[in-house]
Parts: C-alpha cells; sequence; structure tokens
C-alpha cells in the first residue's frame, strides 16, 4: 500500500515548522539515514520553504557503522579526527536547528562487543561533549521517525512481507504523532501541547519535595526533587530567538530532573531497553545513596552494567518523566525498540545527564554550575520505562504528607 505523497509532505511540514520550528536564517543540520533520501529531499524543501539558509546533511548507515565496529580498531574508532573538531566549533558558532530521522535497525550491533562499544562512546564523547554543552538551550532541535524495513520486520515479525511490515509501522507512527489525511496536525499538536502544559503547571504549583513510587512487580523507590527545578513537557523555547519548539514526535511525558545523587531503592523496567542497537531485557536497577549500586537483567546484563559504569555519575538519575498508560504509543501495542517511542508509552526515568534548562535561568549556566544546583552531568541519557499498571506515585509535601499523582499506571 505504502504512505500517499500528500501524508509525506504533511509529515515532513510538521517536523519542519512545528517540530524543529525553522526560522528565517537558521542553519539546518538533518541527520537522516540513506534509505530514507526521498524524504531527506522533502524535508529539505520544506526547511528552505521555511526560510533555512542552508541545510547540512549527516548521512547515516546502520550497516556502514556495523561494519566500522567488526574491522576497525578500537582505537581508531575512538579517535576525533581534527575536522570532526572543527565541524563541532562551527556547530557552536552557527547554532542549527537540529533534525534528526531516526530509522534505526534494532538488531544493527547484534553481536558487536559491548566493551569496544562502549569505549568508542566515552573516548568520542570525552572530546565533543563541551560543544554539545555549549549550544544547550541555544537552538531548536526535534526527533523524528521514518521506517525502515528491518526496524519494522522486528516490530512486527508475523508480518506476510517486508511492505506489510512497514505499512503497519507507518500507521503507528502516525497516529503517535497526529497526523492523518483528514486533520490538521499543528491544531492537533496545540491541543495536546496545552494538555501537557496544564498537567505541568499542576505539578509546579504543588512544590513537592520528593516523589515515591511502588509496583507489585518490585518497583519501591523514593526520589529527592531540586527544589527550584520545573517540570516540563512537549514544548521547549530557544533562550536566544524565543521561538518554541517540540524537541520529541511523538512526546507524551512531562518530566523534570531530580537531585542527582539523592534517592533509594529499586526500579524495575517494563519493557527492554535498546541500547547502542543492543537490547537489554527484563530488568532492575536497585539505588543506595542516589546512585545504582546494583543492576540485574535476564538478558544484556554485561551491557547494561558498562552502561551504568560509562562515567562517575552514569549511575545517578538525569530525569523522571509521567506519561499515562494511555499515551498513544502504548495504544499501539507493541514495543517499537526505539526509545523515542518506548519511552512515551509510560513513565520511565533516564540514567546519567540531567536538563539544565529546567532551572530558573539554567540555559545561561554552564553545566558545572547547573551541577551545583543538583542536576547530574555525564556522557549517557539513556531512558528505560518503569510505567506498570499498577503503578502508584506520590508527591511528598514539606510537611510529610503525600498526595497521590498516579494510580495504576495513570493520572490519579
Amino acid at each position: 500500500m505504502g504512505i500517499s505523497e500528500n501524508l509525506l509532505k504533511k509529515y515532513a511540514e510538521l517536523i519542519v515548522r512545528t517540530g524543529a520550528n525553522v526560522q528565517k536564517g537558521q542553519v539546518v543540520q538533518l541527520a537522516v539515514s540513506v534509505e530514507q533520501h526521498r524524504f531527506a529531499d522533502l524535508v529539505i524543501e520544506e526547511c528552505y520553504r521555511a526560510g533555512a539558509k542552508k541545510v547540512n546533511i549527516d548521512w547515516q548507515s546502520d550497516t556502514a557503522s556495523r561494519l566500522h565496529y567488526l574491522y576497525a580498531e578500537e582505537e581508531t574508532l575512538s579517535t576525533v579526527l581534527p575536522w570532526e573538531e572543527e565541524k563541532a566549533k562551527q556547530m557552536v558558532q552557527d547554532l542549527p536547528c537540529r533534525i534528526f530521522i531516526v530509522s534505526d535497525d534494532p538488531d544493527a550491533m547484534n553481536g558487536i562487543d559491548p566493551q569496544k562499544l562502549s569505549s568508542v562512546m566515552q573516548s568520542r564523547a570525552r572530546v565533543l561533549k563541551p560543544y554539545r554543552n555549549a549550544i544547550e538551550g541555544k537552538h531548536q532541535w526535534v526527533i523524528a521517525a521514518y521506517p525502515s524495513e528491518k526496524w519494522a520486520r522486528k516490530c512486527f515479525p508475523d508480518a506476510a512481507s517486508a511492505g506489510e511490515a512497514v505499512d503497519r509501522l507507518w500507521e503507528a507512527i502516525l497516529k503517535t504523532v497526529r497526523v492523518s489525511e483528514e486533520n490538521d496536525p499543528v491544531q492537533a499538536w496545540k491541543a495536546h501541547t496545552d494538555f501537557i502544559e496544564q498537567k505541568a503547571a499542576w505539578l509546579n504549583a504543588q512544590g513537592f519535595t520528593s516523589l515515591r513510587y511502588h509496583s507489585a512487580n518490585g518497583t519501591d523507590f523514593s526520589v529527592e526533587l531540586i527544589p527550584e527545578a520545573r517540570w516540563e513537557g512537549a514544548g521547549a523555547v530557544n533562550a536566544l530567538n524565543g521561538a518554541f519548539y517540540i524537541p520529541n514526535m511523538p512526546t507524551e511525558e512531562i518530566f523534570t530532573s531530580p537531585f542527582a545523587g539523592k534517592c533509594e531503592g529499586t526500579l524495575v523496567a517494563v519493557k527492554p531497553l535498546s541500547w547502542n542497537s543492543q537490547l537489554i531485557e527484563d530488568f532492575s536497577i536497585t539505588f543506595r545513596d542516589g546512585k545504582a549500586v546494583s543492576c540485574s537483567a535476564r538478558k544484556g546484563q554485561e551491557l547494561l552494567e558498562r552502561m551504568i559504569h560509562m562515567d562517575e555519575n552514569a549511575g545517578m538519575l538525569g530525569e523522571v518523566a509521567l506519561v499515562p498508560k494511555e499515551s498513544p504509543v502504548n495504544q499501539c501495542g507493541f514495543l517499537f525498540y526505539e526509545t523515542l517511542f518506548d519511552e512515551n508509552a509510560c513513565c520511565h526515568a533516564a540514567l546519567g545527564m540531567g536538563f539544565k534548562e529546567v532551572l530558573p535561568g539554567g540555559d545561561d549556566m554552564s553545566m558545572e554550575e547547573a551541577q551545583k544546583h543538583g542536576i547530574n552531568d555525564s556522557i549517557i541519557h539513556v531512558d528505560f520505562m518503569i510505567g506498570a499498571d499498577d503503578l502508584s506515585i506520590d508527591g511528598i509535601r514539606p510537611d510529610g504528607s503525600a498526595e497521590p499523582i498516579f494510580r495504576n499506571g495513570t493520572w490519579a
């Protein structure tokens, strides 16, 4: 069947004008798979129609990445070449509007040595992370998706053909990003972001000092909140030009960064985690004195342990997020094997880097300043899903009283 040209153009326009909200005169940096060159053309044209000064493209290939890790030496892959660092410096100068079109093969890195993967990531991040920090809060960005055959086959192994699998994945993606032949997706997103902002405003008015989680699956956990940190969701604002943008399409979450190093207990994942194109399944993480001290996984134990020890702060939380189980992503009824979607199926937490923008004036802070306020810093930010159907979350007030926030996996 395939997707109509009209729907593709509608989707490209939504990504560019509502997601990234490209402004006249901005440079755009587009990251997209070589397989999706046709859709890339639509996005590029829409960027120029929106007034982009120049659209630069980072072509990506899961197959090529796998071959690099199979055959190239770890030292070679770990080295950030001078031209790569110059490119990062140029990004700090241009502050480009960044658009990421994910189209992953969830099994691309199956069989690749987890030690090699994590070592390469660590080495490269040490060089490139300062440039990423330098543009934080000063540019617009959006992550959206386009189905590939391998991704669709992974999601729908029962499909009679690759074409049927791709059609089914398209149907799910368009449902979660509120695009159809009949509707006005811009208006649909306006109503959606308004709802999320109302919920965030309610949370911000409560003055909770901590959150307490409980589920029959073994989740028993509490986390302290940063007093001045805000709950945010759906959209963000570029601090330099005031442009409102939506970083993730889809998005269902309301999130904040908790106090780094101040949590206790166990969180049990309810969905597999796809990290570095490898799966971690049936896992839990236990925290003591704010840091992950142990973990258990039926599959991917070594990978999970490496992730938690990527750097000295990787085992601390950078985010807690509230997502009701009625989420359109959850209603699709299958695992996407892509964090962009799976994190929007239910409540989640994230190991690693926090968001300094949740602090008043946070966009103008260095990461070191944000850390003094309780924001975690790390080279990773990895979301994992904890939203069981019976999950209860209470907000704890300064006097110790508890206010139900979630009951049975949804708003109380």
